[in-house]
């Protein structure tokens, strides 16, 4: 849930801040891409191209590590990955306004897949944290499953899915408010949501979750 409320914030801070390009995922980028090649925009091409291999690269980086990481036994990866993500986060957060969009766009479209590829389920039920789409497909099936059978698994499964619809809007919202008063260092406030995200992940591997240190993370 954290989580999802972050990646509501990352969309509309690159959005609204950082060159009116979307981080989250890369279909509207493939979109651009193809508007880009069609009127022989040669350096939006290039620009387009980069992000897109940045978030191929976080996919394959955290599919590698997370195989790697549970052989120590120490921290599940998905811990570890939002201790990287801060660190990215506040490095991004201090760059000045005159910096290059793009710096802040690759980064983040490269944390973006990382975390859609290691974060994959809530409780069992698969869910993404970057963006929407899948939410609201999953809200009406379930809707309409729980009402046509009367299942009652459904029915908890299209309230979860709102609950994460809800959060990412209410993530872009509370983005858009900081990017008018604080500009590009509005990233600054997703920093005590991850803390608090990564310091309850760090006690559940040392304690109540520590047998599931040999496991690999859902989704790898």
């Amino acid at each position: 849930m954290i989580l999802i409320f972050v990646g509501g914030f990352f969309g509309a801070y690159t959005y609204t801040v950082r060159g009116g390009i979307f981080c989250n995922a890369q279909t509207a980028n493939i979109v651009l891409l193809g508007m880009a090649l069609g009127n022989q925009e040669w350096m939006k091409i290039i620009y387009l191209i980069s992000s897109l291999i940045a978030y191929l690269l976080g996919t394959m980086l955290s599919e590698i590590l997370a195989k790697h990481v549970k052989r120590f036994k120490l921290l599940r990866w998905d811990t570890i990955f939002i201790g990287i993500e801060i660190i990215i986060v506040a490095i991004l957060a201090a760059l000045p306004k005159s910096a290059p969009d793009q710096i802040c766009q690759i980064s983040l479209n490269f944390i973006c897949s990382m975390q859609f590829n290691t974060f994959r389920a809530s409780q069992g039920i698969p869910m993404a944290t970057t963006f929407v789409t899948n939410h609201i497909r999953q809200i009406a099936v379930n809707i309409v499953r729980s009402i046509r059978d009367q299942n009652k698994k459904a029915s908890s499964r299209w309230k979860r899915h709102f609950i994460m619809l809800m959060l990412f809007l209410l993530g872009a919202v509370f983005s858009a408010v900081m990017c008018i008063y604080f500009d590009v260092h509005a990233l600054w406030f997703t920093i005590p949501f991850l803390v608090y995200a990564f310091i309850r992940l760090l006690i559940a591997d040392r304690t109540v979750e520590k047998a599931y240190l040999y496991k690999t993370p859902m989704g790898h």
